[in-house]
C-alpha cells in the first residue's frame, strides 16, 4: 500500500521542523553566566539532542508505521514548544534561535495539519 499524500507532507515537514531545531540548538548562545556553568549548559545541549532524536523517531513511527499516538505526543510537544518559546521570547525578546523556533514551530503545526485531515484519515492505526 503506498502512503497518501498527505502522510508524505506530514513527515517532510516534521523532519524539516525537527532539522531547524537542531539548527536552533547549535546557534543557542552557550556563554556561561554565574546561574548556567558549562556543564549545564553540555547537559541542556546533549537534553535537546536527545529529545530531537526522540521526536524523528516518533515521526518515523507515525509515517512509516501507521501509529496514532505519536502524532497526538507530537501535538503535546507543540503546544509545550509554543508556551516555552512565547516565556523565552518574553524574556529575551526575538534571538536567531527564537525565530528559528518559530518557523519550526509553523512548519510543524501545518505538518500535524496534514497528518489529520485528508487522504491520511484511516491511515493510522489506534
Amino acid at each position: 500500500m503506498s502512503v497518501p499524500t498527505n502522510v508524505r507532507r506530514f513527515e517532510a515537514l516534521l523532519y524539516a521542523s525537527l532539522m531547524l531545531d537542531a539548527v536552533s540548538v547549535a546557534v543557542q548562545d552557550r556563554t556561561p553566566t554565574i546561574e548556567m556553568t558549562d556543564q549545564m549548559i553540555m547537559t541542556a545541549t546533549l537534553l535537546a539532542g536527545g529529545m530531537i532524536l526522540l521526536l524523528v523517531y516518533f515521526v518515523w513511527l507515525a509515517a512509516r508505521w501507521r501509529k496514532n499516538w505519536p502524532r497526538w505526543v507530537l501535538a503535546a510537544a507543540l503546544v509545550l514548544s509554543v508556551i516555552s518559546l512565547g516565556q523565552i521570547i518574553g524574556e529575551k525578546g526575538l534571538e536567531l534561535d527564537s525565530v528559528i523556533e518559530i518557523v519550526s514551530c509553523v512548519l510543524t503545526m501545518f505538518g500535524l495539519y496534514f497528518s489529520f485531515t485528508g487522504d491520511a484519515q484511516g491511515w493510522f492505526n489506534a
